[in-house]
């Protein structure tokens, strides 16, 4: 693994390819009289319909396999991932000889990472991935992704939705981005589509192969090729393995003498 493409590698493993063009809007909820029924529009119901086949989780975990390409410089590794949703997510990565190389913890307010392979440590804002992400990115977004979820800012009442041979798309424009995802007949989303001309930002995350984990769907392939500016990024992750609402342990410690990186 080449020592010039490592920290990159480390300090945004997929999030920031994952959501490099993610914004955040607030929805004022209307409120209704309670004694009036309301019948939601076929729009509606399928909108809803959408939101109920998300996959909800408390934990989440994982191995998987991964191609990672920063600007050209390809790396493949072993990931093991682990979520608690809303408060961390740890990633164990190893190389082909399957020797651990680093290990790193994300939190929606920091990044920490132990970079075994130089025997130094980065401890950083979350702000830190904007060198390779939009400042719009949200956290929940990365979950969402790493699951084969919908963008949560995306499933709002005033998306577009229009049938596509037995698909459905769902589109938008929340100030200068633009984004599309499209949701199959079983309604997962197979593919999201963001695009921000303003900062120079492109992403595309296509899910394939859904498998079934604890009585949910997960895509088992999912492909992500970004552009920020003059980064590029694509990633494929294999999951061989997943479950849900396991009880996880996120070990992390800086061994001693590993001095911080820069």
């Amino acid at each position: 693994m080449r020592r010039n493409t490592l920290n990159k590698l480390l300090a945004i493993f997929c999030l920031a390819a994952m959501v490099s063009c993610t914004a955040k809007k607030q929805v004022a909820a209307i409120k209704k009289p309670a004694d009036t029924a309301v019948t939601p529009s076929p729009v509606l119901s399928k909108l809803n319909a959408i939101r109920a086949s998300q996959v909800n989780f408390n934990t989440f975990s994982a191995r998987a396999k991964a191609k990672i390409d920063i600007n050209g410089n390809s790396n493949d590794v072993t990931l093991n991932v682990r979520i608690n949703k809303g408060h961390k997510i740890w990633v164990s990565i190893t190389a082909l000889i399957g020797i651990e190389v680093a290990r790193a913890v994300i939190t929606p307010d920091s990044i920490l990472v132990v970079n075994k392979f130089q025997g130094v440590y980065l401890r950083k804002p979350f702000s830190y991935i904007y060198k390779y992400a939009s400042r719009k990115l949200d956290y929940n977004s990365v979950e969402a992704l790493m699951v084969g979820n919908a963008i949560p800012q995306f499933l709002t009442d005033d998306v577009a939705l229009k049938p596509d041979s037995g698909n459905v798309i769902l589109s938008g424009n929340m100030d200068e981005l633009i984004f599309k995802m499209i949701a199959g007949p079983d309604l997962k989303i197979t593919q999201t589509n963001l695009s921000n001309q303003f900062e120079e930002q492109s992403l595309q995350v296509n899910n394939s192969s859904f498998m079934q984990a604890a009585n949910r769907a997960v895509p088992s392939q999912i492909n992500i090729n970004s552009t920020v500016k003059t980064n590029k990024v694509r990633i494929g992750i294999r999951y061989i393995k997943m479950d849900f609402d396991q009880p996880l342990e996120y070990p992390f410690s800086v061994p001693q003498g590993y001095p911080e990186a820069n």
